[in-house]
């Protein structure tokens, strides 16, 4: 069964929203091999609406090199209640349940599915226990305003810790699993 990997960036007042505008300092060497070391795991991505939306104008302006190539290329599966069509970079819209959805995508054969951004579609995610791994970037930085992490209703979820990464950055990547 393939699994469903979580991977998202964080201030240290947990605040998650326009990573673009406080992470690129933190951007080095050690940045890249993680993340391409994560992109290599996954043929696929699973994304919300807003995400998809941002990475669809963003990213497929963007190659030349291994990372932007594996994301350009690979299939989007798209979770949104509003849009009609994710037919564009490579993007299709789940349908029905999004749980049910997600499911069976993780029961096809292949790599890991990976997933970017933090929102709605992570609590029912989360609520039907079907995150496998969560790797959430911590970056030195304090914003003060913005979305938070997992912000409004969550039910509690207990995790155990399955690795940690620090950058010479100052990011440290904490990796968890559900609690066994």
């Amino acid at each position: 069964m393939r699994k469903l990997v979580e991977s998202t960036f964080v201030t240290l007042d947990g605040v998650i929203s326009d990573p673009q505008v406080w992470s690129p300092p933190y951007w080095d060497s050690e940045h890249s091999a993680y993340s391409m070391k994560l992109m290599e795991r996954c043929d696929a991505l699973l994304l919300g609406r807003e995400t998809y939306e941002a990475f669809a104008e963003a990213w497929p302006a963007q190659s030349g090199d291994p990372y932007s190539d594996k994301i350009n290329s690979m299939p989007k599966h798209v979770a949104s209640t509003t849009l009609k069509q994710a037919d564009a970079w490579n993007g299709h819209l789940l349908e029905g349940d999004v749980a049910t959805a997600v499911a069976e995508l993780k029961r096809q054969p292949g790599q890991d599915i990976l997933k970017f951004g933090t929102g709605s579609l992570d609590r029912t995610l989360i609520e039907n226990k079907l995150v496998d791994e969560f790797h959430f970037w911590i970056f030195p930085v304090i914003v003060g305003e913005g979305q938070r992490l997992l912000g409004g209703q969550v039910d509690v979820t207990h995790l155990d810790l399955l690795e940690t990464t620090t950058f010479k950055s100052g990011i440290v990547v904490h990796t968890y699993g559900p609690k066994s």
